[in-house]
C-alpha cells in the first residue's frame, strides 16, 4: 500500500508544482508579455480544473488528497496576486473583498477583507465595470480621478473570473489598480521640455535671420552696421551652441544616472583645477575667488569630469550673479561619512519661493539677466542629475540681500 500512496503523493505534488509554475509564468506574462489579466486567470482556472479532475486515476485516498489540493488553491491565488506589483483585490460574486495584496494594503490600508468594494470607491464607472464583469465576465478598464487630499489619476482593470461560489479558492473578480499620476507628470515634463527647448532655439535663430536679411538689404553697403551686426550674430550663434551643448550634456548625464561611478577623485585637486580655470572670469567681474583647502585628504568615488562640471557650474554662477567686486569662497568640510563642498557668494541672494525650483530645466529667476550672462537655464538641472548618479545632494541656503551658499554633499571614500 505504501507504493500506491507514494505514487499518489508524487502525482499530486507534480500537479501542485505545475500550477505554481503556471501561476508564476502568468504573472510574468501579464507584467511583461502583454497578456491580459482575464486570459491569465482563465488559463489558470482551466489548468487547475485539469489537474484536479482525474477520476480514472484517483482512488478514494487520492480524492482526499485532491480535495486538500483544491482547498489550497486559495493559497495559489494569494501567491498569484502577491506577485503583481500594483494594488490588486480579489472579490466574490456579491462584490465583497476576499483578499488584498501587499501593494493594495499600502494604498487602501488594512482591515478591508469582508467589506464591500464600494467602501473603497463609489465611482459610478467602477461600479458599472464590476457589475459588467460579474454578469458577462468581460474585462473593463476605467479611469479614477481623485481631487483630495492631492490630485491623482488612477486606472482600475476589472477582470471577471466566472466563479459564483464566493470563496478565495474560486474567486469571481480580480481588480488591479495603476497610479497614472507620475506618468502624467513625466509626460507634462517632456512636453514642457520640448516647448522650452524649441523656444530657446527659436529666439536666437529669429535674431540671426533678421540680421541676415538686414545685411542683404539696407545695411549691405554700410561697413559699420555690418561689423555691429556680425558681432551680434556671432553672440547669438554662441548662445545656440551653449544651449545645444547643455542639452547634449543633460542627455548624457540622464542616460548614465543609474550607473555608479568607479574612479577615485581628489576633490581638492578637482576644485583647484576649476578655480584656476575661472580666474579670468573672476578678474573680469572684479571678484576675489578663494579656495579653502581641507585639513586632510578629500577623496570620493566619482567621475572626475562630471564633478568638475558640477563645481564649474556652481562657481561660475557665483561669479556671474554675485556682487560685482565681491568675494566667492570655495571650501571643503566634513561630517561623518560625507564630504561637503560649499560655494558661498555675497550677492543679492535668492527669494525663498525660487529655491525649490532652481534645479528644474529652463527655470530662471531673472530670464533677461540669465541670457545676458550666457545662461541656458539647464546648468543646475545637469548638476542635480550628476549628483544623483554620485548618490549626492545639493543644498541651497540663501536670503535676499545676504548672498547664497550652494553645498554639494557627497559620500566620502574611506
Amino acid at each position: 500500500m505504501a507504493a500506491p500512496a507514494e505514487a499518489t503523493a508524487a502525482r499530486v505534488a507534480a500537479r501542485r508544482e505545475l500550477l505554481l509554475s503556471a501561476a508564476a509564468l502568468s504573472v510574468l506574462f501579464v507584467l511583461f508579455g502583454g497578456l491580459s489579466i482575464a486570459a491569465a486567470c482563465l488559463g489558470l482556472a482551466l489548468l487547475g480544473a485539469w489537474a484536479a479532475l482525474f477520476p480514472t486515476e484517483l482512488g478514494s485516498g487520492d480524492q482526499v488528497i485532491a480535495k486538500g489540493h483544491v482547498e489550497s488553491s486559495g493559497e495559489l491565488w494569494k501567491h498569484l496576486i502577491e506577485g503583481i506589483p500594483e494594488p490588486a483585490l480579489i472579490l466574490g460574486p456579491t462584490g465583497h473583498i476576499l483578499y488584498v495584496n501587499a501593494s493594495g494594503h499600502d494604498l487602501l490600508g488594512g482591515g478591508r477583507i469582508g467589506l464591500h468594494f464600494t467602501s473603497l470607491s463609489r465611482d459610478p464607472e467602477l461600479v458599472a465595470a464590476v457589475d459588467t464583469a460579474l454578469e458577462t465576465g468581460r474585462t473593463t478598464t476605467v479611469e479614477l480621478q481623485e481631487r483630495v487630499p492631492v490630485e491623482r489619476r488612477r486606472s482600475a482593470t476589472v477582470a471577471g473570473l466566472g466563479s459564483q461560489d464566493g470563496t478565495l479558492s474560486s474567486p469571481a473578480l480580480l481588480i488591479t489598480v495603476r497610479d497614472l499620476t507620475e506618468q502624467d507628470r513625466l509626460a507634462r515634463m517632456r512636453a514642457d521640455f520640448v516647448a522650452n527647448a524649441s523656444h530657446e532655439l527659436r529666439t536666437p535663430l529669429a535674431s540671426l535671420k533678421g540680421f541676415v536679411e538686414t545685411l542683404q538689404g539696407a545695411a549691405k553697403d554700410d561697413p559699420n552696421a555690418r561689423e555691429r551686426f556680425l558681432r551680434v550674430m556671432s553672440e547669438q550663434a554662441d548662445r545656440m551652441t551653449r544651449l545645444i551643448d547643455d542639452l547634449l550634456s543633460l542627455s548624457r548625464v540622464e542616460m548614465r544616472e543609474h550607473l555608479p561611478p568607479s574612479e577615485r577623485v581628489d576633490l581638492e585637486e578637482a576644485l583647484g583645477h576649476v578655480v584656476q580655470a575661472l580666474q579670468p572670469l573672476a578678474e573680469r567681474t572684479q571678484t576675489t575667488l578663494k579656495l579653502q583647502p581641507p585639513a586632510g585628504g578629500a577623496l570620493v568615488r566619482g567621475d572626475r569630469d562630471e564633478l568638475v562640471q558640477v563645481f564649474q557650474n556652481l562657481i561660475q554662477n557665483a561669479l556671474k550673479y554675485g556682487k560685482q567686486g565681491g568675494v566667492v569662497e570655495v571650501s571643503i568640510s566634513r561630517r561623518p561619512g560625507r564630504l561637503l563642498v560649499s560655494v558661498k557668494d555675497d550677492g543679492p541672494g535668492i527669494a525663498p519661493q525660487h529655491l525649490p525650483r532652481l534645479t528644474e530645466r529652463f527655470y530662471r529667476i531673472n530670464v533677461a539677466a540669465s541670457r545676458e550672462r550666457g545662461g541656458t537655464g539647464l546648468g543646475l538641472a545637469i548638476v542635480k542629475h550628476i549628483l544623483n548618479r554620485h548618490r549626492g545632494e545639493l543644498e541651497v541656503q540663501s536670503a535676499v540681500g545676504k548672498g547664497s551658499t550652494f553645498t554639494v554633499d557627497l559620500p566620502a571614500l574611506a
